[in-house]
């Protein structure tokens, strides 16, 4: 073999090396194609608005898709299960609410996940304001106004939610509970639906988030007893607080994204500054504003510390209001 040949053939072998570590630091390039996005909840409700406006966003920003996959059912827990048994590249994420994370595994006894285990937080994403809604033909104006009337009927009224196990279920809960009433619980296949017929009287109350129900209240098709959340929400600031009624009642529903257990590190790190980069857009916080939700901004460790805490809280209001998924 002559030195020429030998050569020849070195400068090939570098050559092909070359070019396949090249291929490969282009495939490792994130994000190399579309990012799935999965809520576990129905089209209409806070989860599928949030979503929509900071997909919209992580799109414009990373130059890739980014795809809303509703697979609402038994609460979020069968999208978040199967979310937590897919690929963990980081191209199928998990936008899901408190609810769905940290209230199923409380209501089901198999829920499909480990809300810890099985997850790698990757940031808050926003907060969403909540309100007790009635028909307007609903003989009561207020809170006060309706405890009493349900103190006077009990179990005559009934109350829809977006379906066993969902926030708008435990809230509904939380209130009944803590008014010493009774109603009955309607539940529907998401809050669209369960506004839908609050609106067309066929069911007088509901507790709905403001981007399902915040339409049909300008509209004067529903009507505001009282807002959920612990102060009064920017996009409805006459509307009095539960609490103010009942003292100590108020929760603040947050929203967050989610990767699979096992996702590497600098995917992570990249999706969390892209969320933190996309909070600070005026439009987006213009388009949450306008269905009545905030920006909730944290990193990925803020977010673990959250899950942790808030485990043991929904457990303690799931044994204490007797709530049930049957």
């Amino acid at each position: 073999m002559t030195f020429q040949t030998t050569l020849s053939r070195r400068i090939f072998t570098a050559a092909v090396l070359c070019s396949a570590a090249l291929a490969a630091g282009a495939q490792d390039k994130y994000p190399s194609k579309p990012i799935t996005v999965v809520v576990p909840q129905a089209a209409g409700g806070a989860n599928d608005a949030i979503a929509r406006v900071v997909a919209q966003k992580l799109s414009e920003q990373l130059g890739q898709g980014v795809i809303v996959d509703n697979r609402p059912g038994a609460g979020g827990t069968l999208a978040t299960g199967a979310t937590a048994r897919a690929r963990n590249d980081g191209y199928t994420l998990l936008l899901t609410a408190d609810s769905a994370h940290v209230i199923g595994p409380a209501l089901y006894k198999n829920p499909g996940f480990d809300p810890v285990k099985d997850f790698a937080p990757v940031a808050p994403v926003a907060t969403a304001g909540y309100v007790l809604v009635a028909h307007p033909s609903f003989p009561a104006n207020t809170v006060a106004e309706m405890v009493a009337l349900a103190k006077a009927n009990p179990g005559k009224y009934a109350i829809a939610s977006a379906g066993n196990g969902t926030l708008n279920h435990l809230i509904g809960e939380m209130l009944q509970k803590a008014a010493g009433i009774q109603l009955q619980h309607i539940p529907y296949k998401g809050s669209a639906a369960a506004a839908t017929d609050v609106v067309g009287g066929q069911v007088p109350l509901s507790v709905q988030s403001l981007p399902s129900a915040i339409a049909f209240i300008k509209a004067g098709k529903l009507k505001v007893l009282g807002v959920v959340n612990e102060k009064r929400v920017a996009a409805l600031p006459d509307a009095p607080t539960i609490g103010e009624t009942i003292k100590g009642f108020g929760q603040a529903p947050w929203y967050a994204l989610f990767a699979p257990a096992g996702t590497p590190a600098p995917i992570v790190a990249q999706l969390q500054a892209e969320v933190a980069r996309a909070l600070e857009h005026k439009d987006v916080v213009d388009k949450l504003a306008t269905v009545g939700c905030e920006p909730f901004k944290g990193t990925a460790a803020q977010l673990a510390a959250l899950v942790q805490s808030d485990l043991p809280k929904w457990s303690r209001v799931v044994k204490d209001t007797g709530a049930t998924v049957d």
